[in-house]
């Protein structure tokens, strides 16, 4: 019967108030076990006594005593086909509910449990485990043993089932060694591949459970606890704001020794898993093989490099008293060109024999290097591989530095070692728009390698990169190339989203940059790959517009030497009846009685209608306040042109009302973690200085700082709005010279006020 007592025992209680000190304790393989029992005795309170035919098992964190603090608790309740089985399942599940512990249960016979385990690959692995926890033991142990022979036998078959779950959950999740806030327990190298491993090891497939990866799997299991603690619920991806709490749990000095932990454990877990997928392929095509009477083939890929049982291999001429400094590297080039991977044998043997690259390298070396560069989607696989067992450090001394380096920018998603790699994959895709390929890739691949160090990176890494492009035997002339496309890779985003492209002075101050056509096509090249191997934050559509506007005419001043003609505005709104408003995809326009405060005035009105805008021009013709916006949608979502049209007439018309509808959303979004910062440029404009902002991103920034704009006398003939990630970068052009240091100190205190 079921336990009597009106109120059923209290859960196991884990702490989660008190210091961090205190916390410290519930951390570790034996915290986790701790929990477990304490759950196990809590189960077998509220378990129903001498009923004989009935046990409860525990799967998953519970089954194998790996406990986080606020995990589910997966539980079978196995029966014999006992009578009022429903009856005893509430009784069970309703003290755990109530106890605000999440559950995920089931209630099957034996024969129900294998059934379902037959076909089902994820709950096979489940019962692999099983744990008994409470009731009839032998019952229990029945189903542990003959789940685990049934998965020995039938692994195999299940095996492209589990494959075809593992990849689309690593698609839907990434990879957690790269991922700078990734989650540890689905991303590729986390703990569900630990399991996937503990699968493979049980079918008899392969040793996967190495002590390297044990460890690994323990410092995972250790980061997953203190992030339970340091956030006080359930939760597996570590974000940035958490990581220094979680550090700090660790013992660790900060959340970047957290995050390059967490990155070389994920790659040992991920390495584990590449070999163990290997080590399947590898049995079900020696099955095939054994059934048609064949032998392993051996096929030629390139020069001493050989194709075998889905791997490459070393071609027997390749192994000789001197190896070839770049084999290394021509090994690579082919694993990525023809997307097979590399054989563990051989990569240990290159690791151990392959002689240093002489300084300058060869050209065989220099070759493979660019077409591994340019090699595409096998590109990172093959890299990956090439790392784990240091041959990447072999061939760029500079590259332990940056190995799961991270970046500390929200746009970014990856550590700076997969970024640049990224970077030279994305290149790829511009490859036949330049002149020369080849400096695009190793521009890519070399453009951050200033990270991480003091300064400017793009200024630091340039020398850096210049000396890397000498060692791999560039010459002198692509060299230079290689050191400007680094120094100057922020050149065309940042001028694009931040500056007025009509203004002649933008044009010639790039052009002068640049100096020709060639490095300006691979500087465009480069900052779209850049910006795409970022993250999405990164890119946009319209971004990809103002780069390109920015191009057509630099190009144009470069073949021509003739600078952009001022911007005419829309005729429709230089004629006619007052108001006048003109919608046309991402641009609004609108025309009015000239007086100030339109800009500020529009400005609201379009974020009301969650419009966010990315560029600006103010002009006054014959009487008339003309304002043109280059907009986006907030969410995606288009806007109703009929109502922004009626919005913008009465705005434009003087009714406040509009605006008042914003104006106290707006004050109160005011602030910021970090202090807002102004900067002027002087020489950035042909009539005008430009106020640069950098701020927190908030609503209705930009209709403030318009409006204080206008209260402190100054005249906006245009604004470039730039947003990363939460944080904005907003030049405003204001006409005149503004050369006096009293002048500026009193508009910047009122934008610096209405931020």
């Amino acid at each position: 019967m079921i336990n009597s007592s009106s109120e059923p025992p209290a859960p196991p209680s884990v702490p989660v108030g008190g210091s961090l000190d205190k916390l410290k304790d519930h951390i570790g393989a034996a915290a986790r076990a701790d929990r477990a029992a304490a759950l196990d005795a809590w189960l077998n309170a509220i378990f129903p006594s001498h009923l004989p035919g009935v046990s409860l098992l525990a799967v998953g964190g519970l089954g194998r005593r790996d406990c986080a603090p606020y995990s589910d608790l997966d539980l079978v309740l196995l029966h014999n086909g006992t009578a009022g089985i429903d009856r005893i399942a509430s009784g069970l599940w309703y003290p755990i509910w109530d106890a605000r512990l999440g559950l995920d249960h089931s209630v099957r016979t034996l024969p129900e449990a294998l059934s379902v385990a037959h076909d089902d690959v994820k709950v096979a692995l489940g019962l692999l485990d099983a744990r008994h926890v409470a009731g009839d033991p032998a019952l229990s142990g029945e189903l542990i043993a003959a789940a685990g022979d049934q998965w020995r036998r039938t692994a195999v078959r299940l095996m492209p089932q589990l494959k075809e779950l593992t990849t689309s959950r690593w698609a839907s999740h990434g990879e957690l060694a790269f991922l700078l806030e990734g989650d540890l327990k689905e991303a590729a190298g986390g703990l569900r591949d630990v399991t996937i491993l503990r699968g493979i090891g049980r079918a008899g497939v392969a040793d996967t459970m190495r002590p390297a990866v044990r460890a690994a799997n323990l410092r995972l299991l250790d980061t997953r606890d203190a992030l339970h603690l340091a956030v006080g619920r359930r939760v597996d991806r570590l974000v940035a704001q958490e990581r220094d709490a979680v550090a700090d749990l660790l013992e660790l000095d900060d959340g970047d020794a957290l995050l390059r932990r967490v990155a070389g454990d994920a790659r040992t877990i991920a390495h584990a898993v590449d070999d163990a997928w290997r080590a399947v392929d590898r049995l079900t095509a020696g099955r095939r093989r054994g059934s048609a009477g064949s032998s392993p083939t051996r096929r030629p890929v390139a020069r001493d490099v050989v194709e075998q049982d889905g791997e490459l291999v070393l071609a027997r001429t390749a192994i000789g008293p001197v190896p070839d400094p770049s084999l290394s590297l021509r090994v690579a080039a082919a694993a990525a060109t023809v997307r097979l991977p590399i054989a563990r044998a051989t990569c240990e043997w290159l690791a151990a024999f392959s002689p240093p690259l002489p300084n300058p390298w060869p050209p065989a070396a220099r070759a493979a290097l660019i077409s591994l560069l340019g090699s595409g989607p096998g590109l990172l696989p093959a890299w990956e591989t090439c790392d784990r067992y240091g041959l990447i450090d072999a061939w760029l001394p500079e590259w332990a530095r940056m190995r799961s380096l991270p970046q500390h920018h929200p746009i970014h998603r990856f550590t700076l070692d997969r970024h640049l790699v990224q970077a030279a994959y994305e290149a790829t895709a511009y490859a036949r728009e330049v002149d020369r390929p080849d400096l695009l890739l190793i521009g890519a691949f070399l453009h951050d390698v200033g990270k991480g160090l003091p300064g400017d990176h793009s200024i630091v890494g340039a020398p850096i990169a210049a000396e890397i492009a000498t060692r791999i035997g560039l010459p002198p002339a692509d060299v230079a190339t290689v050191e400007k496309l680094v120094r100057l890779h922020l050149l065309l985003p940042d001028v694009a989203t931040r500056r007025d492209l009509s203004d002649p002075v933008t044009i010639s101050t790039v052009a002068e940059k640049v100096g020709d056509t060639a490095t300006l096509d691979l500087l465009h090249a480069l900052a779209r790959a850049d910006s795409q191997a970022t993250g999405p934050a990164a890119w946009s559509d319209w971004k990809g517009r103002l780069m390109a506007e920015l191009v057509q005419r630099v190009h144009a001043a470069l073949d021509t030497g003739e600078l952009p003609e001022p911007p005419v505005p829309d005729s429709e709104l230089l004629e006619g009846d007052l108001p006048a408003v003109h919608l046309d995809g991402d641009r609004v326009s609108v025309a009015a009685a000239d007086r100030r405060g339109l800009l500020g005035q529009v400005a609201a009105c379009l974020a009301l209608h969650r419009l966010d805008v990315v560029g600006a021009n103010a002009s006054t013709v014959d009487g008339r306040a003309i304002v043109e916006f280059l907009t986006q949608p907030r969410y995606g979502t288009p806007y109703d042109p009929v109502a922004l049209a009626a919005d913008l007439r009465r705005v434009a018309g003087g009714d406040v009302s509009v605006t008042q509808r914003v104006r106290a959303r707006a004050m109160s979004a005011r602030g910021g973690t970090a202090s807002p910062r102004v900067v002027w440029h002087h020489d950035a404009a042909t009539d005008a200085a430009v106020l640069e902002l950098r701020a927190a991103d908030s609503a209705g920034l930009l209709y403030r700082v318009a409006t204080a704009l206008d209260e402190a006398g100054a005249e906006v003939r245009a604004a470039r709005i730039s947003t990363l990630g939460g944080d904005v970068v907003d030049a405003f052009y204001l006409v005149g010279s503004w050369a006096e240091q009293a002048e500026r100190d009193r508009v910047e205190a009122l934008v610096l006020a209405a931020v």
